[in-house]
């Protein structure tokens, strides 16, 4: 299992960064548009984008830091432990869910771009909406690692301040 975690924890990271990173792209886009031509259908909605494009800098950034102090601290570093990663890791699971279901509820669960004549920007919407869940997948992946990682470490008597991955 340490070994799945030296490939694969940095690998699920990576993606999430960029994915987050396309979605603070889509929704810094949607945000200035809304901002600039007051042409959103309703305030939740401006809201809600807003509130995804809060969400994309928070993975971006603390997701960056995360990978970083995995590929080059010590296993001993706080920033490693399974505790630390269990924990960042779930709260930014709760917070993509919420962007997530927060969007989608606001276009009515789904919106079909060629039918459709009450959204702006409707294709932005929906890869605002498909990139925020694809994010949220990515994490739920990478929290049920990190559980079972856990659960590993700590039968073993390390603790949850023990490394994601063995020396």
């Amino acid at each position: 299992m340490a070994d799945f975690f030296r490939w694969a924890h940095p690998l699920f990271f990576s993606i999430i960064v960029v994915f987050a990173i396309i979605e603070l792209s889509i929704s810094a886009w949607l945000v200035a548009k809304y901002n600039a031509r007051h042409n959103f259908t309703h305030r939740s909605l401006r809201t809600r984008v807003r509130y995804t494009l809060f969400v994309s800098i928070w993975t971006v950034l603390f997701g960056t830091i995360f990978l970083i102090m995995f590929l080059v601290a010590s296993t001993g570093f706080i920033l490693t432990s399974i505790a630390t990663h269990g924990i960042f890791v779930f709260m930014t699971w709760v917070l993509w869910v919420a962007a997530a279901a927060a969007v989608t509820q606001s276009v009515g669960g789904n919106l079909h771009c060629s039918t459709q004549t009450e959204f702006v920007y409707c294709g932005h919407l929906n890869a605002l909406i498909a990139f925020a869940w694809m994010i949220w997948i990515f994490l739920t992946f990478l929290l049920v690692a990190i559980i079972v990682r856990g659960v590993i470490v700590v039968r073993r008597g390390e603790g949850y301040g023990g490394g994601l991955v063995d020396e």
